[in-house]
C-alpha cells in the first residue's frame, strides 16, 4: 500500500517569490537600506564571538531585553521567533484547539489563511470595506456572533497600507472574547501603537518584525509582545531553539543602534511620502485609470482594474511590484528607484510609450 498526503497539504505548492533578475525590486516591502561601516564591524565583532558549536539561548534572553529597551516595555513581556511567520504559526497551533474559530480580514497577509488550513483552525473571513478601511463594530460583531477564539490582522495593513487608530484598536480588544493577535510589522512608520499597554489586557499579543523599518529581513527575527503570562505559555510551546545564536548576535546589535533605526525609518517615510506624491500626481492627471489609497506604512498601494496588465509593463522595464487582483502594492525606495518606478507607471498610462528593455 503506497502513501498518501493528507488532503490539507496534497494540493500546496512551495512559496516563490518572484525570481529573475531585476534592475529595480520594489515587491517585498524591505528596506532600502543597508548597515553603514560602523554598524557592519559591530555586527563583524559580535559574530565572531558566537560559539556555533553551542545551542543558542532558548530564550534569547539578551535579545529580548534589547527588543524591550527600544521598546520601552518589560523583557518578561517579549519572546522573540524565527521571524514573524513562526510565531503566527506557533499562535495558531497551540492557542487553538482543532477546528477553533480563527477570524482573518480581506485583504490581508495571506500568511494568516495558510497558517490557519495548516493547523486546521475554522476560519471565519471578514471582508473590508470597499475602500480597504474596517467597520469596527461589524467585525466586533463578527467575531462574538462567530464565537471565535483568535482574531487576527495587521495594523497598519499589508497590503493596504491603511490602518485603525488606537482608539478603535483598544475599543475592539476590550469587546471581543477572543485572543487578539495584532500584527504591528509596519508600526514603525505609523504612531498608533498599543505596544506600550500590552500589560492592560489579558487577551492581547502584539507581533513586530526586524524586516521592515530595521532592515534586516535577512536574518529572519521577529517578537511576540504580550503581558508575561500569555509570553510564559508562549516560551514554552515554541521548539526550544527557534531563533538561531548568529541572529541572536545581530538582533541585538541592531536595536541597540537607538539613533540609526530611527534615523532610517524617518528617510523610509520620507521616501513613502514622495513616492505618494508622485503616484498623486499621476491620480490628477488620470483619475479614471488610478486611485492611490493615502496609507501609513512603507509602500503605496495603487488601485486599478488593468492592475496585471501594468505589472507585466514594468517586469518588462526590469522593474518588480507586487500585483494583487485590482491593485499594485509599490515599497517605497531610493530617490532614483521611485523615479524610476513612476516613469514606467507614467509610460503605462499614456499608452506604453518608451523603452521597455530592462
Amino acid at each position: 500500500m503506497s502513501y498518501q498526503l493528507n488532503e490539507k497539504i496534497r494540493d500546496l505548492v512551495p512559496y516563490t517569490p518572484l525570481s529573475g533578475h531585476y534592475r529595480i525590486r520594489l515587491d517585498a516591502n524591505e528596506s532600502f537600506f543597508q548597515p553603514d561601516e560602523k554598524l557592519w564591524n559591530k555586527i563583524a565583532e559580535a559574530v565572531s564571538s558566537v560559539p556555533l558549536n553551542r545551542y543558542p539561548d532558548p530564550l534569547a534572553s539578551s535579545l529580548c531585553a534589547s527588543f524591550a529597551e527600544y521598546y520601552g516595555v518589560r523583557p518578561e513581556s517579549v519572546a522573540a521567533g524565527n521571524g514573524s511567520d513562526e510565531l503566527i504559526s506557533v499562535l495558531m497551533g497551540s492557542f487553538l484547539k482543532k477546528g477553533e474559530g480563527v477570524v482573518t480580514l480581506a485583504p490581508d497577509f495571506a500568511m494568516y489563511s495558510f497558517y490557519a488550513g495548516i493547523n486546521e483552525a475554522n476560519r471565519v473571513e471578514f471582508p473590508k470595506n470597499e475602500d480597504f478601511t474596517v467597520n469596527t463594530d461589524r467585525l466586533i460583531d463578527a467575531v462574538n456572533r462567530s464565537g471565535s477564539r483568535m482574531l487576527i490582522f495587521s495594523n497598519p495593513c499589508n497590503p493596504t497600507s491603511l490602518g485603525l487608530p488606537r482608539e478603535e484598536i483598544r475599543r475592539l480588544v476590550r469587546s471581543v472574547d477572543a485572543l487578539v493577535v495584532l500584527d504591528e510589522a509596519y508600526m514603525d512608520f505609523w504612531d498608533q501603537s498599543l505596544i506600550n499597554e500590552i500589560e492592560e489586557y489579558d487577551n492581547l499579543v502584539i507581533l513586530r518584525t526586524c524586516s521592515k523599518a530595521a532592515g534586516m529581513a535577512g536574518i529572519r527575527l521577529g517578537f511576540a509582545v504580550a503581558n508575561p503570562t500569555l509570553i510564559r505559555a508562549l516560551r514554552a510551546v515554541k521548539s526550544p531553539y527557534n531563533v538561531n545564536s548568529v541572529t541572536q548576535s545581530i538582533g541585538s546589535v541592531l536595536l541597540r543602534e537607538k539613533e540609526w533605526l530611527r534615523g532610517c525609518t524617518r528617510k523610509i517615510v520620507e521616501s513613502k511620502e514622495s513616492l505618494y506624491g508622485l503616484f498623486r500626481r499621476m491620480e490628477a492627471r488620470s483619475p479614471e485609470r488610478i486611485h492611490v489609497v493615502d496609507g501609513v506604512t512603507n509602500f503605496v498601494t495603487v488601485r486599478m482594474r488593468d492592475s496585471r496588465e501594468a505589472y507585466r509593463f514594468l517586469l518588462r522595464r526590469g522593474i518588480a511590484v507586487r500585483c494583487f487582483s485590482g491593485f499594485l502594492r509599490i515599497t517605497a525606495g531610493t530617490a532614483e528607484e521611485n523615479a524610476a518606478v513612476t516613469d514606467g507607471f507614467s509610460a503605462y498610462l499614456n499608452g506604453g510609450k518608451g523603452a521597455e528593455a530592462q
